[in-house]
Parts: structure tokens; sequence; C-alpha cells
């Protein structure tokens, strides 16, 4: 039986192979204060270069060096955590250009829940939501590749693609059967930050979708573009931040900060070392008016959106409406490495100002509101409520200030219709057959109506 060559030979070569690798992974060891632990980690790096050489010189194939290091780098990141992870030089780059709000794909944020590739949200308006692709899925293919013991990067690099070009996933959720197949063409994915609207009676809209570099920029030309059209301060704000997947935690500790007084906490973290122990408060400057607001979020709100729903929340800021929210409360710190590569690692976790951890747990709403199915045709929204019209040998009620004539009402009515044909905006429109906003609006004016009352008016 053949034997591989001496220990020492073993250790000089698998050393001067991996030793960017090792120097991380002794860095780490010289934490530990007690010799019995140095010494079990010198062993485990022992084991690791033998194992290695072994691989090398007897494995049936010659295997590249670097594809065996980070082999062994993604196996050991992803025994941690869900979201730590090693990104190749190709990856990284990718991972810098998405923060820029553009890419080649699907448009879905993903995860590892519960050992299940799982998609966290689908990004508006992109091939994997007009596909019908929603939060809380499971892939359990791509293409015909099984997602089982697969690794987010892998997952990703196989969804990324050129423009035109299709993937099939297979995805099984609460409610089917059996696994559906969702054929899905790739296109590059444009993530528009912030969208808007000001709605009926001076109350704002505002979307976050991902918190991007210019995603505070976008939301203060937002604020004033809608305070310019209304001719003064908003009478409320509605701010959506159902299916926004997090983002830069630098852009919501500003996001947070327009609705935060002076001085305040928004966020801080707690990790070992002694670099992510963070808090970040708000900062003096011009601050939005104490208007009423509601945010509104769901299972696919995570990371970022959770830290200003919390922050909100612990300030009495703003009432959270919708279903609990994803539970992403960890901080990954982005390490470059010397080839090009990076290193996601989870440091620390975030907690709300009152000192709630979001993670595994989310932010719960202040009033929980479920997503529900408008009729998007106007004469069938009618039939949810019975009306007086509705009636058997219910009678017409006359129009005084028309002088009686209710037919010439009609008819002018009839007429303003027929010129009214103005393409209505696409934002403006879903809105009007979104429930949980509707829900959200409802409460803001009534909200001013109750403080009306308080006043005497």
């Amino acid at each position: 039986m053949r034997t591989p060559g001496s220990k020492r030979t073993r250790m000089v070569a698998g050393f001067a192979v991996v030793v960017a690798f090792l120097t991380v992974f002794i860095l780490s060891s010289q934490r530990h204060s007690s010799a019995e632990g140095k010494g079990s980690d010198f062993e485990s790096i022992e084991l690791f270069t033998d194992v290695m050489s072994i691989i090398k010189k007897s494995y049936v194939e010659e295997v590249d060096t670097k594809k065996l290091v980070y082999g062994a780098i993604n196996g050991m990141l992803s025994s941690l955590d869900p979201h730590s992870s090693f990104m190749p030089p190709e990856t990284y780059k990718e991972m810098k250009i998405d923060t820029k709000g553009a890419f080649g794909g699907l448009g879905i944020e993903i995860s590892i829940k519960d050992g299940v590739l799982t998609v966290i949200s689908p990004i508006e308006d992109t091939p994997a939501f007009k596909a019908g692709i929603k939060a809380g899925d499971m892939i359990l293919k791509i293409d015909d590749k099984f997602t089982k013991d697969m690794n987010i990067n892998d997952a990703v690099k196989r969804m990324r693609g050129q423009k035109g070009t299709k993937v099939t996933l297979t995805i099984m959720r609460e409610g089917l059967d059996k696994p559906k197949e969702y054929p899905i063409v790739r296109d590059i994915i444009q993530v528009k930050s912030v969208r808007f609207h000001l709605m009926d009676n001076g109350y704002g809209y505002i979307r976050i979708a991902q918190f991007q570099e210019k995603t505070d920029d976008d939301l203060s030309k937002a604020l004033k573009s809608m305070k310019d059209e209304h001719k003064g301060e908003l009478k409320g704000l509605v701010l959506d931040l159902r299916n926004d997947p997090g983002g830069l935690l630098d852009q919501a500790v500003k996001v947070a900060d327009h609705f935060v007084p002076d001085g305040e906490m928004i966020v801080y973290t707690e990790g070992r070392e002694k670099d992510s122990k963070m808090q970040f408060t708000a900062k003096k400057g011009s601050k939005e008016a104490a208007y009423p607001i509601v945010v509104v979020i769901n299972g696919g709100s995570a990371s970022a959106s959770e830290i200003v729903a919390g922050a909100l929340q612990d300030h009495k800021r703003a009432i959270i409406m919708g279903p609990q929210s994803f539970g992403k409360g960890s901080v990954q710190t982005i390490i470059p490495l010397p080839d090009d590569s990076g290193l996601r690692l989870t440091t620390a976790r975030y907690y709300t100002p009152k000192g709630r951890s979001i993670q595994a747990k989310g932010i719960t709403p202040d009033i929980t509101v479920e997503a529900v199915e408008l009729p998007k045709n106007s004469a069938k929204k009618d039939t949810l409520h019975i009306r007086e019209k509705d009636l058997e040998n219910h009678f017409e009620g006359e129009d005084k200030t028309a002088g009686g004539d209710v037919k010439k009402e009609e008819k002018k009515a009839d007429k303003k219709e027929e010129k009214s044909d103005k393409v209505p905006d696409r934002l403006e429109e879903s809105l009007k057959n979104d429930y949980q906003v509707l829900r959200a609006l409802d409460l803001l004016k009534g909200w001013d109506l109750i403080k009306a009352m308080g006043n005497g008016k």
C-alpha cells in the first residue's frame, strides 16, 4: 500500500499553497486565550493540509489548487449561517454592481431557510415579479439542477445571465399540491429604488424597493416633489417597504434620519469584534414635519427595511401595518481579499433603539393587515358591499341642487367621462387596487379626523 510523502513535506507544500487562507485562520485562532484551544486550531490546520496534499497527489484527475481552496472556504462559510459566503472574483464584482442598481438576471433576492433555497422577495417590475414568483417560494430546481445542498453563490450564478436567455425555476409554495415550473426570460434588472405618488388631499406615498447608493437622495427628491405639488407640507405619508430585501445599512440610517428626532438612536449593532459594536443616531438638520406616517411591511421586508420600520416604531413616529416581516437582523461585513475575491461574513446583530433583536423574529406590526386581491374592475368592486341601490324596491333620490333633473346630471357626468381619456400612471393605477395601501390611507385620514375633533373643529 502506497503512502503519501513525509508529513513535513506535506505541511510545507500545503502551507505554501494556502498561505492567505491560513493567515486568516491563524489570526482568528490567536483570539482564543487558552493554550488548549490554540493547539486544537493548529491540529485542524494540519488536518486540512494533509487532506489537500492527499487530493493533489492521489485524486483520479489533476485538480486545480485554487478550485480546492475556494471549495474549502465555501464549505467553511456555509457551515456558519445562510448569509456568510465566499465570493470568487467574478461574483464579488457582480455584488458591487448590484448595489448600483443594475445587473442581468431574474430579479429576486434569495436565502437559505431550513436548508432550502428560498425567495426573500421578488424585485418589482422584474421578470421574476411578472412571472408570479412570490416571497417565501421554495426553489427546488434551477433548470435541471436540484438546489439541495446548493450554496447561494452557485444559485445566483445559475440564475444570472444575458438578456433574452431563459431559465426555468421549479417552485413549491404553500397551497400548491405539487411543484410548479416557471420559465422566465432574463433581462437587465434596472432596480428603481424609490417611486412616489401624491395621493388625494395631500397624502404622500413612497415605495422603497431596495436600499441602494442613491436611495436617500431619491427619497429627498420624492418628498420635495410631493410637497411642491401639494404647495405645502404633506398631510401624511404611506411608506411602503413591502418586498424590500434590504441593501446598504448607511442608506437605511439616512432614510430613518428624515423622521427621527436629532440625537435619537436609529439602530445599533453588537458583535464580538470592537469594530462590530456600532451606534447610529439621527443627525442635526432639516427634518420632516411631524405628520402621521404608516409604514407598510410584509414577509418580504428584510434587513435594512426592518431597521427603518423598527426605528420609526420604537420612536412612535409611525404605525407599522401588514404581516410580520422577514427577520434578517444580522450584519454582513464585506472583506476584500488579495486575489480580487471577497468574503461576506456575518459579524454582528442589529438591534432597534429599544434593544429588540430583529434576527429570526422580524418586526411585529402594530396593525396586522394581510394582502387581499381586489377586483380591478370598478363595477366588480361594488359587489364587495351591499348598497341601498342593491335593495329590492329601492327608490331613486332627487338632486335638489340641479333642480331635480337627475337625467341631466347623468348626461353631464357621461360627457365628463368621455373627455377624460388620459392614460393613468401605472403606479397610481396599481394603488387603487392595493388593499393594504388603501387601509393605510384610511388610517391617515382617520388620524386627521380624530385630531380635528379633539381641537373642536
